[in-house]
């Protein structure tokens, strides 16, 4: 368990004059994927079923995401005191759903979803250590350092967890970096996207995947530095088996704020 609840958040300490209208409109989006954290668990207790240990590792994993999400929920009703979370949240599960049904891992092993895991806490780990950094209001700052904090001891979690299950599954490195590319690649699905839509636009909207995943995406790109970028890059090739410094680190690195710049300067010009 982590070392915070919402209770020690100084919320006395909000700063309405430093919100970023931006950057809030992402972090509605946040707070419903954070706090929908119980239907994972109940998806991790299938794959994981015959692992007691794990599974009560995966107890306290769900209680600190949703956790994750009320304190965002909390300080964006603070920026926005008329945006209804409950409601919100609501909508998001209607038209959301994890794959409560699979009995096994969709990533085809229990090392192949725990190297998914890896990669999901790598993102949401730099994602939220961009946001601290970018974030001028003092509430929302401390919160993002506390989740960015949880997320980088998950990753943790799951690599352990990915090194004791390869013993068994005997996943290659190709395989690693098949299921983490796929991971990555998933990060345009309809969990992000849907959550921004639900958390951002009026009930008569009409859902559209790729317009309201550009919305998130053209926020979002801009917070990240090198620094996060770098990290991120060396625990993705950790958890796939490699050297997490050196050249291949600066190499993935170059490339991957080449992205984040240029299809940022792209959605702007789009105005996504």
């Amino acid at each position: 368990m982590g070392n915070w609840t919402l209770e020690t958040i100084s919320w006395d300490r909000f700063d309405a004059s430093k919100v970023d209208p931006e950057i809030l409109r992402n972090i509605k989006a946040a707070a419903l994927v954070e706090r929908n954290a119980d239907d994972y668990g109940i998806y991790l207790g299938r794959v994981f079923a015959d692992d007691a240990a794990f599974m009560e590792s995966v107890n306290g994993w769900v209680v600190e995401e949703i956790q994750h999400g009320m304190a965002l929920g909390r300080w964006v009703q603070l920026a926005d005191p008329g945006w209804d979370f409950d409601a919100a949240f609501a909508r998001f599960r209607a038209g959301y759903k994890v794959p409560l049904e699979a009995n096994g891992s969709v990533r085809g092993s229990q090392a192949g979803e725990m190297m998914a895991r890896c990669i999901v806490e790598t993102g949401t780990s730099s994602y939220y250590s961009a946001l601290k950094d970018a974030a001028a209001e003092p509430v929302l700052k401390q919160v993002c350092t506390k989740i960015a904090a949880d997320e980088f001891r998950h990753y943790k979690l799951f690599y352990a967890h990915l090194r004791r299950c390869l013993k068994r599954d005997r996943l290659s490195r190709w395989s690693r970096l098949r299921i983490g590319w796929g991971r990555l690649a998933e990060s345009e699905d309809d969990e992000l996207a849907y959550a921004y839509f639900a958390a951002n636009e009026p009930a008569d909207a009409v859902y559209d995947r790729k317009r309201s995943m550009q919305a998130y995406a053209r926020r979002a790109y801009p917070l990240y530095r090198q620094t996060h970028v770098q990290r991120a890059m060396a625990m993705v090739l950790k958890a796939i088996g490699l050297q997490p410094q050196g050249w291949l680190n600066r190499l993935l690195t170059r490339i991957g704020l080449w992205f984040l710049s240029r299809n940022a300067a792209k959605l702007a010009e789009q105005g996504a």
